[in-house]
């Protein structure tokens, strides 16, 4: 789904294309490319870091550092989907300080029963969608966040609960504040047997 977006300097002038370090003009080949090297940067091992601010920006920039000059760097313009707007990019360091500092209050989820590691989970996980602190690539940092979380917390994570349309949906619904459809695909992914 293509994002709604003030005028972007970070587009090809005329295009809604991002520019990217392939030079790719065209967003069916920025969008294979692109695919294609956040996939081999997601089998690597992710940078290390506290589960905080800095280390989710710094997940960001180790997913997509091949593609964006921009990688883990926050959002400059304002961008919406469906009719629905993000938060303003001058609000998202205050936003996203605010949502780390809740998840360090809950000591990263340690120690948690599943469902409420699930439920804690999917709360964290709306708030940073709604900021939206990346111009493209957010989903997939947040599901690479929800990884580390989970292993953090020496939980399963079954990837195979990952279908793109329930994880959309549920991502969905966190936004307009039902965070259930969320919970409950993490409470899957963390009760995987596989």
């Amino acid at each position: 789904m293509v994002y709604t977006a003030e005028s972007d300097p970070l587009c090809y002038p005329g295009t809604t294309v991002l520019r990217n370090k392939l030079g790719l003009q065209n967003q069916d080949d920025l969008d294979e490319a692109e695919l294609a090297l956040f996939l081999i940067r997601a089998d690597e091992e992710f940078p290390y870091g506290r589960l905080d601010y800095p280390h989710y920006m710094a997940l960001h920039h180790h997913l997509f550092q091949d593609v964006y000059e921009w990688a883990g760097q926050p959002r400059t313009i304002r961008i919406g989907k469906s009719g629905n707007w993000f938060c303003y990019p001058e609000y998202i360091d205050k936003q996203m300080k605010a949502a780390f500092a809740f998840l360090e209050r809950l000591n990263f989820l340690m120690d948690m029963l599943p469902p409420e590691f699930a439920s804690n989970a999917a709360h964290i996980l709306a708030e940073v969608n709604a900021i939206h602190p990346f111009r493209e690539g957010n989903g997939r940092t947040q599901l690479a966040f929800l990884y580390l979380l989970t292993d953090n917390a020496g939980l399963p994570f079954g990837a195979e609960e990952l279908v793109r349309e329930r994880v959309l949906d549920a991502m969905i619904q966190s936004f307009d504040g039902n965070e259930r459809p969320l919970a409950d695909l993490i409470m899957d992914i963390i009760s995987s047997t596989q």
